[in-house]
């Protein structure tokens, strides 16, 4: 099972991108969707994620400049990126934790933001 993630490319620093992802409908039950990173050298982190109940948490690097949205009915979830940094740059994984589930959920293909400066 994977997720399709969508809307990654190349932005000029201080402009913005928005993510989309979305779960198969045959996937019920999903606790959180959200979002990770993997920039080049560096291991996956925590970028934004939004429970069933719509409660968010964030990573302290967006705070302020993302936001993360979820349709519960849709199995869908995004991520609006304002004011890009170069630091943003990585690919950007969408994430679902089902209970029961895999351990650490699935995942999508992961897509490309590049942030030039």
């Amino acid at each position: 099972v994977q997720l399709q993630a969508s809307g990654g490319g190349l932005v000029q620093a201080g402009g913005s991108l928005r993510l989309s992802c979305a779960a198969p409908g045959s996937i019920t039950g999903i606790r959180i969707m959200g979002w990770y990173r993997q920039a080049p050298g560096k291991e996956r982190e925590l970028v934004a994620e939004v429970t069933s109940g719509g409660s968010t948490n964030y990573a302290d690097s967006v705070k302020g400049r993302f936001i993360a949205s979820r349709d519960n009915a849709k199995n869908t979830v995004q991520l609006q990126m304002n004011s890009l940094k170069s630091e943003d740059t990585a690919v950007y994984y969408c994430n679902a934790v089902v209970l029961p589930g895999p351990l650490n959920g699935y995942w999508g293909q992961g897509t490309l933001v590049t942030v030039s400066s």
